[in-house]
């Protein structure tokens, strides 16, 4: 059994880096030696203290991860020591009603590895071998990454069927808003961006997008002006905010699409009235397939991710508190990786 470094969350807002024992891979497993490692919006709930009661005070967490194949427990066929691979953190029943339906991404009995299970903030890490997808052999282990929320943007973006030309606004300018506007638009979809803190606005421009902050400007006469008084075709709503869920509706075309994509705390208020007055459709989004997956790779494979952009700091395994600090406090930071291993 092979002594490794992981990350504790202890609770109030503590993380505890000490050596563990990782025991080898069960049947069906394989064994990843970790590179990289995101730190999600939900890893911030853990932080904060949101998901004690699910996570407990004992828990590794972590599932935006870039690894190679370590090892392959008994059974495990398909995958070779050595392979760049990434994690659908994923882990269904196969006999419930969604899982039954073929929609076990939404299992009623759903564990979500890094958060139900220990995660990817350990140099080892265990995992069904059916999660795995494995990565060209060039592409680099930081920007791998990132794959996991690019997926969540090319289910959202599926979900919503984005089409050539559409007009498309994206409200919320975090990391999955500013990831979800950059599938849409590799989608031919003409993109928006709403966002209030200046600096993911500066950010955002730099991708190439156009901006809109709502605390200035009047959002629905922005983008009424954008579209010769269409509206949106399709609104991907991102903010977890009541004033995003307000403009979701202000914004959209008639027939326009609405995607649900954030984690609202509190129900927000909907304006149902205009569902019924413009036609509009409401699309619930909540993480992702196997196919999203695959096009996410391949989004970030050709270039259609600027990487380097959206990953704004990386910090070894030993400094995670710190970077759990700097990312809580900062108003610049997008994507925040931590360097688990020492793999290139």
């Amino acid at each position: 059994m092979s002594t490794i470094t992981a990350a504790y969350y202890r609770g109030n807002k503590t993380f505890a880096v000490e050596e563990a024992n990782a025991p080898p891979p069960a049947a069906g497993q394989v064994q990843l030696r970790i590179a990289y490692c995101g730190i999600c919006g939900t890893d911030m709930h853990v932080y904060h203290g949101n998901m004690d009661a699910r996570v407990g005070l004992n828990r590794i967490v972590g599932h935006e991860l870039s690894a190679v194949v370590e090892d392959l427990g008994e059974g495990v066929t398909g995958f070779a020591k050595g392979q760049k691979v990434v994690v659908r953190p994923l882990d269904h029943c196969g006999d419930c009603p969604a899982c039954n339906a073929g929609h076990q991404h939404i299992c009623h009995k759903l564990k979500f590895l890094g958060l139900d299970t220990d995660g990817a903030m350990q140099e080892l890490w265990n995992v069904p071998a059916h999660t795995l997808h494995v990565l060209p052999d060039d592409m680099r282990l930081d920007h791998a990454a990132l794959i996991e929320p690019v997926a969540v943007a090319c289910h959202d973006v599926r979900m919503a069927s984005v089409q050539p030309g559409e007009d498309v606004v994206v409200i919320g300018g975090g990391p999955i808003g500013v990831l979800v506007a950059m599938v849409a638009r590799d989608a031919g979809g003409k993109v928006v961006i709403s966002e209030v803190n200046e600096n993911r606005l500066a950010i955002a421009e730099k991708l190439g997008f156009d901006t809109v902050n709502p605390a200035r400007v009047d959002l629905k006469a922005a983008i009424t002006d954008r579209t010769g008084g269409k509206g949106a075709d399709v609104v991907f709503e991102v903010s977890g905010t009541q004033p995003g869920v307000d403009a979701m509706t202000a914004v959209a075309a008639t027939r326009g699409r609405i995607c649900m994509v954030a984690i609202h705390a509190t129900k927000p208020q909907v304006d149902m009235f205009q569902f019924f007055w413009r036609e509009l459709k409401l699309i619930g989004a909540r993480v992702y397939e196997p196919q999203d997956y695959d096009k996410a790779i391949e989004l970030v494979a050709k270039g259609a991710i600027d990487a380097d952009t959206v990953i704004t700091d990386v910090s070894p395994l030993g400094q995670i508190q710190q970077a759990f600090e700097s990312l809580d406090a900062s108003p610049t930071a997008l994507k925040s990786l931590i360097k688990v291993g020492e793999l290139a």
